[in-house]
C-alpha cells in the first residue's frame, strides 16, 4: 500500500495554487479545471491584496475595517487569524521576489479602496494583481502537482458519508471517476447567476452544489456583493473598473456632473460596496446616467494599463475623463460552511477560496480581502492535510448519479429573473414571484452519459438560485449585501449572530455564537 496521499483539487485560482504551493511533497496533487487553467476569477482580479504592511497600519485596524464592512456578521476570531497570517504570507511573497508595484525607493506602493481607513492594498502590474499572482504561484509548483485542463468535475464520490473522489467528464463527454484521500473544492462563487457580473463565465456555482449534494452545509447565501463600477456601454457591462481607481481620486457623478455620494456616507465614494452600489442603483432608477470621473488621476494609462486598454477597446472617449458605469454581481460572501482549515462537515472534503464561507467577510466583503483569504485558507488547508491519516484502500462500489434532472430554461432567462428580483434591492413580493417562477420550471431527465457540461452547470445554477432566494426571503432585515426594501433596517434583536443554513434538502436558522462575538486577542 502506497504511503503517498492523493489529493484532488477542483479549480485553478489563487486558493488552489496557494494550497498546491504549500502541500507536502509526499502528496500527489491532481488539479482539475473544467476549462483552461486561466479560466478563474483570480485571473481577473484587478485590485490587490489587503495587508497591514506599512508602519502606519496595524493588524488591529485591518481587523476593525473588515468587521465594520461585514456589518457585525463576521467571525472575529477567523478575521484576526486570516489578517495576521495574511500579512505574514504577503511578507513571504515579497521575500520570494513577487513583483509588487514599488516606489522608486523600492518600498511597495500601497493603494486605498472602499471601507479601508488607510492605504494597505498591494498591487502588481498596476491593475493585474490576480493574473500576476496566479502566474507567480504556478511557476513555484513542484513535480508532485499535476494540472489537468478540460476535466469537468460534475460530482463527488461519497461512501458511508466520507468523500472518496470525484466524477468527471472529458472533452468528448465521457464519464470517469477518480478516487483520492481528500478532495478540495476551489471553484469560486456564482457570478453567472446574474445578468451583469464581473466573474469568469466558468464560475457557475458547481462546487457549492456538489458539496450540498454530498451533505455539506451551505450558509449565508443571501449575502451577495455587487461591485459598484463595471464599465457599461449601451446597457452592456464590458468589464470591471477596479475600486483602486476611486482610491486614486476618481469619483462618481451623474450626467450633470453632480457628485452622487456626497452626504450619503462619511467615506463618500470609498464607502463600503453595498452602500455605493445601492446609491448608484437608486440614481439609475430615477433615470440618471452614472459616470466615474477620472480627471484627477495623473498618468491613468500607466497606473491602470489593463483598464485603460479595456476602455479603448470599448470606444470610450478617454479625453472626456468620464467612464460610463453600472453595478454588477461580484462576490458571494456565503458558500460552503468550513472551519479555519477549510474542512467541511463531510469528512475528507475541503472548500477554499470564494466557494467557502469562513466567516471572514460577514455580510459584505472588505475590498481586496479575497486574494488574502485565498492565500491563507489554501495554505492552512494544505498544512491540515499533513495531519490527516491516509484513507484505507477499499474498493467500494460507488454509485454514480445516473439520471440528472435538467431544468428546461435558458441561462439567460434565469439570470434575468435573478437580476430583476434578487439583486441589489429586494422585497418579499419580488422574491416570492421569483421563487414561484423557479419552482414552476419543467425538467427533462437525462442520463449522465448524455448530459452536456452546459446542462450540468444549468442544473447547479437552478438549484443554487432556489436556495439563495429562500435565504433572501427568510432574512427579514437589511444587512450588508442583503437589502430588503420592506425591511430596510438591521434587526440585531433577532438576526445578530444567526445564519441561514441549507443542509440535506432542508433550511434552518442557526445561532452561531462566534458571529458578532468580541475576542480581543489582536497580535
Amino acid at each position: 500500500m502506497s504511503s503517498i496521499k492523493k489529493i484532488i483539487v477542483v479549480g485553478s485560482g489563487i486558493a488552489a495554487l496557494s494550497f498546491a504551493k504549500t502541500i507536502s511533497e509526499n502528496c500527489q496533487v491532481i488539479i482539475m479545471t473544467k476549462k483552461q487553467f486561466s479560466s478563474s476569477n483570480s485571473m481577473l482580479a484587478q485590485g490587490g491584496i489587503a495587508a497591514a504592511f506599512s508602519a502606519h497600519d496595524s493588524i488591529q485596524q485591518h481587523v476593525e475595517d473588515t468587521l465594520a464592512a461585514g456589518c457585525d456578521h463576521n467571525d472575529e476570531r477567523i478575521v484576526q487569524e486570516i489578517v495576521r497570517l495574511g500579512k505574514h504570507l504577503v511578507e513571504q511573497l515579497v521575500a520570494e521576489g513577487f513583483p509588487f508595484d514599488q516606489h522608486e525607493s523600492g518600498v511597495p506602493q500601497l493603494g486605498k479602496e472602499g471601507a479601508h481607513t488607510t492605504h494597505r492594498i498591494l498591487h502588481a502590474g498596476g491593475d493585474q494583481t490576480g493574473k500576476t499572482l496566479v502566474q507567480f504561484l504556478k511557476s513555484q509548483l513542484g513535480s508532485h502537482i499535476h494540472l489537468y485542463e478540460n476535466h469537468h468535475v460534475i460530482d463527488l464520490l461519497i461512501h458511508e458519508g466520507t468523500c472518496k473522489g470525484v466524477v468527471w467528464k472529458d472533452e468528448k463527454g465521457h464519464v470517469h471517476t477518480m478516487t483520492a484521500d481528500a478532495v478540495v473544492l476551489s471553484t469560486g462563487g456564482c457570478g453567472s447567476l446574474y445578468e451583469t457580473n464581473t466573474n469568469d463565465p466558468s464560475v457557475t456555482g458547481d462546487g457549492l452544489m456538489m458539496a450540498y449534494r454530498a451533505g455539506a452545509q451551505l450558509v449565508d447565501l443571501e449575502f451577495v456583493q455587487f461591485h459598484p463600477t463595471l464599465l457599461t456601454i449601451s446597457g452592456k457591462a464590458v468589464g470591471l473598473v477596479s475600486e483602486a481607481v476611486r482610491g486614486e481620486g476618481a469619483y462618481l457623478e451623474d450626467e450633470t456632473g453632480r457628485r452622487i455620494m456626497k452626504g450619503i456616507h462619511p467615506q463618500a465614494d470609498l464607502a463600503p460596496r453595498d452602500v455605493v452600489a445601492r446609491a448608484i442603483f437608486h440614481e439609475q432608477q430615477l433615470g440618471h446616467h452614472l459616470y466615474l470621473n477620472i480627471h484627477d488621476i495623473p498618468h491613468f494609462s500607466a497606473r491602470f494599463p489593463a483598464i485603460y486598454a479595456m476602455c479603448q477597446r470599448a470606444g470610450v472617449d478617454m479625453a472626456s475623463g468620464r467612464l460610463p458605469i453600472s453595478p454588477g454581481m461580484h462576490f458571494l460572501m456565503g458558500g460552503i460552511s468550513v472551519n479555519e482549515y477549510g474542512e467541511t462537515t463531510v469528512p475528507s472534503l475541503f472548500a477554499i477560496g470564494e466557494a467557502a464561507c469562513t466567516g471572514l467577510h460577514g455580510a459584505n466583503r472588505l475590498a481586496s480581502n479575497s486574494l488574502l483569504e485565498g492565500l491563507v485558507l489554501g495554505s492552512k488547508a494544505a498544512q491540515r492535510m499533513k495531519q490527516l491519516p491516509k484513507q484505507k484502500e477499499t474498493s467500494p462500489a460507488f454509485s454514480i448519479e445516473e439520471v440528472w434532472s435538467v431544468p428546461m430554461l435558458s441561462r439567460t432567462e434565469m439570470s434575468q429573473w435573478m437580476t430583476t428580483y434578487a439583486a441589489i434591492v429586494r422585497d418579499e413580493k419580488g422574491l416570492q414571484t421569483l421563487l414561484h417562477t423557479l419552482q414552476q420550471v419543467s425538467f427533462q431527465q437525462m442520463n449522465v452519459k448524455d448530459i452536456t457540461n452546459e446542462q450540468v452547470e444549468l442544473s447547479n445554477q437552478w438549484a443554487l438560485a432556489v436556495c439563495l432566494v429562500k435565504s433572501a426571503l427568510l432574512r427579514t432585515e437589511s444587512r450588508g449585501g442583503h437589502y430588503r426594501m420592506d425591511y430596510p433596517k438591521r434587526n440585531d434583536a433577532f438576526w445578530r449572530g444567526k445564519q441561514i443554513v441549507h443542509e440535506k434538502g432542508h433550511m434552518h436558522i442557526m445561532k452561531n455564537e462566534r458571529i458578532g462575538a468580541k475576542w480581543n486577542v489582536y497580535s
